[in-house]
């Protein structure tokens, strides 16, 4: 063998062990950024939906209220008014 195919073979050799040792720490820090993604989405969809709810309560609520506001109740019978001194021009 001469000595450039044994350096290409040490070389080589190297890049393997390299490949071999790296692969492990490489794939749990890609792991966990992807976990870490799927826990930021989790967490900001949860907070969304949290929001849009109370989003949607508070409408409804506002809605109904306003209704109820601009309803005139009917009444069997007359309501006595009281007139009052109203400003003055």
């Amino acid at each position: 063998m001469s000595a450039d195919k044994g350096n290409v073979a040490i070389v080589g050799a190297g890049v393997a062990a390299c490949a071999v040792c790296c692969a492990g720490p490489i794939a749990a820090a890609l792991a966990a950024i992807g976990i870490g993604t799927a826990a930021g989405v989790a967490v900001f969809g949860v907070v969304a939906l949290l929001v849009g709810t109370a989003a949607a309560a508070f409408v409804v609520l506002r809605r109904r209220r306003r209704a109820a506001a601009r309803a005139v109740p009917l009444a069997d019978e007359p309501v006595p008014v009281e007139i009052g001194v109203g400003r003055r021009p």
